[in-house]
């Protein structure tokens, strides 16, 4: 647009062809920058509906989100370390997968229990599900680093200090 009002103007003025303005005049070419790199595009997670049961990802990560300070805890217990994902495991029905690191080591997967959907607690431990990571020698347990992975393809991740997670 701004070419056309330039070349208006210097017809007028008689600033092209050197004759009165009666020689046609062509529009300059325009040649396009080069489009800058684009960063490669991120696939949307699904759109999830709520089910009212706290099953999926679009209903548990607003609270995950909100308590991510809580999300693991440390216990020393007779002479060991043990390792509590209690409250990511009493919103697992929404997630995919739980991955775990200690002191900066190998991220390693944590078996999430079952969703229970045909009860009417489908979040709820039962038995010996969710147990704590346990037999770590005393106060070995100095940095946990912590990988959730929601129903909606989303990835959340922590990283705590002992100081941080350290219960009595």
């Amino acid at each position: 647009m701004l070419d056309w009002l330039l070349i208006g103007i210097a017809a007028v003025a008689g600033g092209i062809g050197g004759d009165g303005g009666t020689t046609p005049v062509t529009p300059p070419q325009v040649v396009e920058a080069a489009p800058a790199a684009q960063p490669p595009a991120q696939t949307p997670p699904p759109v999830q509906a709520p089910t009212g049961k706290f099953l999926t990802a679009a209903e548990v990560k607003p609270i995950l989100t909100m308590t991510k300070p809580q999300w693991v805890a440390v216990r020393e217990y007779d002479g060991h370390d043990l390792i509590y994902f209690t409250q990511l495991l009493s919103w697992r029905c929404g997630l995919s997968a739980m991955r775990y690191s200690v002191n900066g080591g190998p991220m390693q997967q944590y078996p999430l229990p079952p969703c229970h959907e045909d009860t009417a607690t489908p979040n709820a431990l039962i038995g010996e599900e969710g147990m704590p990571i346990m037999g770590l020698p005393p106060n070995s347990v100095q940095t946990l680093d912590v990988e959730v992975f929601y129903d909606d393809t989303s990835i959340d991740f922590a990283s705590y200090q002992r100081a941080q997670i350290l219960i009595p």
